[in-house]
């Protein structure tokens, strides 16, 4: 009988972002992550390899490059799949007025 893997709980941040989809490939996600671009838990990423844990809520610029977004990380994904399945490792934080 095989057993099933344990569930990935943390990965690098770069790899995350590449996963979940928010850039083309990893040397911009990268870039995204050490731009000091990226806050985890409020507190500002400068390294790509900074840790992203299921339950983070993390504030990325936004596409438009305009406003930001807030997501919270729900999983984390051994290799980048398709874009429904991206979608999955994380949820927006709906903005509260």
């Amino acid at each position: 009988m095989t057993q099933m893997p344990d569930p990935i709980l943390n990965q690098r941040l770069d790899l995350w972002l590449l996963h979940a989809r928010f850039g083309r490939s990893r040397s911009i996600c990268a870039k995204i992550a050490s731009g000091g671009q990226v806050r985890i838990n409020r507190q500002r990423v400068t390294k790509a390899h900074a840790q992203v844990h299921v339950g983070d809520i993390l504030t990325l610029p936004a596409p438009d490059r305009k406003t930001v977004m807030v997501i919270r990380v729900v999983g984390c994904a051994e290799r980048r799949q398709s874009a429904p399945l991206a979608q999955l490792l994380y949820e927006i934080v709906p903005e509260t007025v």
